[in-house]
């Protein structure tokens, strides 16, 4: 049964990696000339090639191994997006109010962590389910909680939780501030490698891509 392992892939190779997101639009052209689009997925979904990454054949042994442990695409495992991996700009330290995660009503206490993208035409909220443990700072009207006496974080799934007597007010608003990975998997059961060449300079295929939790 495919689980979701709690490590992260190298840093060193993720590091020199390309990828982005992806999104999945329907587009229909009309007799008129005009479209039709249609957003089919509400959230976007990143691709990575790893291989860009590994430069010798130690890190290729490396890869491997992380590779088979993970049973090729049977298993995910979490991935550092060196653009975007942080609730601040680049360049920025993590504070407490980067995010707003939610208002409070005087009741609830669980909250998801985000990240929004945009802010004048058509915001996109990003779920957030991988933070880095103990890099989640929270606030509530910006006055920053303590981590084990106002509030827990679950980092394998990214919620706040607020314990008893410490639940944020009605209007009051929730904001965090993280580092955060994203969940993937191998998007194949083969890695194909050229020895011969390698050394030369030909760099594998290692294609990631990210998965819903």
């Amino acid at each position: 049964m495919p689980v979701f392992h709690e490590i992260l892939f190298p840093l060193d190779i993720a590091l020199k990696s390309a990828g982005g997101p992806q999104r999945l639009t329907d587009v229909v052209t009309l007799g008129s000339g005009r479209e039709e689009r249609n957003a089919r997925w509400a959230h976007s979904r990143r691709r990575f090639d790893a291989g860009y990454g590994v430069k010798t054949l130690a890190a290729l042994s490396q890869v491997v191994e992380f590779f088979e442990e993970r049973r090729g695409r049977l298993h995910g495992f979490r991935w550092r997006d060196r653009l975007d991996h942080s609730s601040a700009a680049p360049g920025i330290a993590v504070s407490p109010t980067d995010q707003v995660i939610g208002i409070g009503d005087g009741v609830t206490a669980s909250f998801q962590l985000k990240k929004t993208y945009g802010g004048i035409y058509a915001p996109y909220a990003r779920p957030i389910a991988k933070p880095d443990p103990g890099s989640v700072l929270v606030a509530v009207d910006e006055v920053e909680q303590d981590e084990g006496a106002d509030f827990t974080c679950d980092t394998a799934t990214g919620v706040v939780t607020f314990l008893l007597g410490h639940i944020p007010a009605v209007g009051q608003a929730v904001t965090a501030g993280f580092v955060f990975d994203v969940p993937v998997r191998f998007d194949t059961d083969y890695l194909e490698v050229d020895l011969s060449a390698f050394e030369a300079g030909v760099i594998p295929k290692i294609p990631l891509v990210e998965i819903r939790l």
